[in-house]
């Protein structure tokens, strides 16, 4: 019976995520902003307009709020804004932020523009009823007309900060704030607790949670080359880092792969549908691809990934790891060599391993673990740590 409900579950958030990617919205004025309105203090809010209420009850938000761009600019990022019913405790309720995992790279992929958005936020019922506020960020360049800066740390960073920053103008939330994200919003999810103290002081981040993270980008982009979702994902790095950093594409992607490249940056990855497309879109990808053995280590290619892999957390932030046994795109050893430099550098660390579970599930079957440790440090408790265990 419990064998036969993890598989129903799965197979209807597969169902949902098809129906979600189908009905999203396009891009609408909501995401435009002007460059007076865009000029502002970050985490301060441009526009917001009202959402249907979750399934708890909870009142939710589009919010549209200014943020800091790859070159220090001001820019917009769109967010959702999800408060719990009921009167906020005195001192207002602490604030989780979700960094999603990877979306797409195009502006209508925007998690927000999604119809069923509220189920893709892993853990929200459960963090609704603890009386948290959730901010989910987009990213820059989802939702707002950009090119998305994607897999790179430091700007998803910022816009999961400024998330929580909104979020507090909006609903008088407190200053305590956990992250918890999957895959490129682990990535994100660890970045936010590098630049936390020093981007937003006025914060307090009490716990990183992260599932799956994209850590070590060189090793994830070698390890997966030879598949359909490795390629799809060196494919959107570096059409992205391309127009962000201004790398040169066409020095390590063949000429005749390039118009396959542009037309997969164009497809979102919200569903089962969504992926079996872009399997479809890449398969010319098989014969013909990359024009260097390994632009992993070709420059500046490798010098972005060393900087866009997140190092170790600082002391005194606690860090949560959730990993699934199954997971074909991040590795298992690359998530428990993080935790091992994580631990070596005196840090708390406490490791979920799921072993049956893959990439696509993780977040998921995570979730009531993370939300129950991140309801752990908001109550003051000393966070667990396995770091010295076998």
């Amino acid at each position: 019976m419990a064998k036969f409900a993890i598989v129903t579950i799965r197979i209807v958030l597969f169902v949902v995520a098809l129906v979600s990617a189908s009905a999203a919205s396009a891009q609408t004025p909501f995401y435009r902003a002007s460059p007076d309105q865009i000029a502002g203090a970050p985490g301060t809010l441009i526009r917001q307009e009202a959402m249907m209420p979750t399934r708890s009850g909870a009142t939710a938000y589009r919010v549209l709020y200014r943020s800091v761009g790859l070159h220090g600019e001001p820019i917009a990022v769109s967010a959702v804004i999800i408060e719990p019913p009921g009167s906020p405790p005195l001192g207002g309720r602490p604030v989780v932020a979700w960094a999603h995992p990877t979306t797409g790279v195009a502006p209508r992929c925007a998690p927000s523009l999604a119809l069923f958005v509220f189920q893709q936020i892993q853990g929200l019922r459960e963090m609704t009823e603890q009386g948290f506020i959730v901010a989910a960020t987009d990213y820059p360049g989802l939702g707002t007309p950009e090119t998305h800066p994607y897999l790179v740390g430091d700007s998803e960073a910022r816009a999961v900060i400024d998330s929580v920053r909104v979020a507090r103008a909006l609903t008088g939330a407190s200053n305590r704030f956990a992250v918890w994200g999957h895959s490129q919003g682990g990535q994100a999810a660890l970045f936010t607790g590098l630049i936390a103290k020093t981007y937003a002081p006025e914060l307090d981040l009490v716990g990183v949670a992260a599932a799956a993270p994209a850590t070590e980008l060189r090793t994830l982009l070698a390890d997966d080359i030879n598949s359909a979702g490795g390629r799809n994902l060196a494919a959107m790095t570096l059409w992205s880092w391309s127009r962000v950093f201004g790398a040169p594409i066409n020095s390590v992607v063949d000429p005749a792969a390039i118009p396959v490249v542009d037309l997969l940056a164009g497809e979102c990855i919200e569903s089962i549908g969504d992926i079996l497309l872009r399997r479809r879109t890449s398969r010319p990808l098989e014969q013909r691809f990359l024009s260097v053995p390994n632009f992993y280590d070709a420059e500046p290619w490798r010098g972005l990934m060393a900087a866009n892999t997140p190092g170790t957390q600082p002391p005194g932030i606690p860090l949560l790891l959730a990993q699934g046994g199954a997971d074909g795109l991040v590795r298992p050893q690359v998530t428990q060599d993080y935790m091992r430099r994580q631990c070596a550098a005196g840090g708390s660390v406490q490791m979920v391993f799921l072993k049956g579970a893959n990439h696509g599930v993780i977040a998921h079957d995570a979730a009531p673990t993370a939300v129950e440790w991140m309801t752990s440090r908001f109550a003051g408790a000393p966070a667990p740590s396995d770091c010295g265990r076998n």
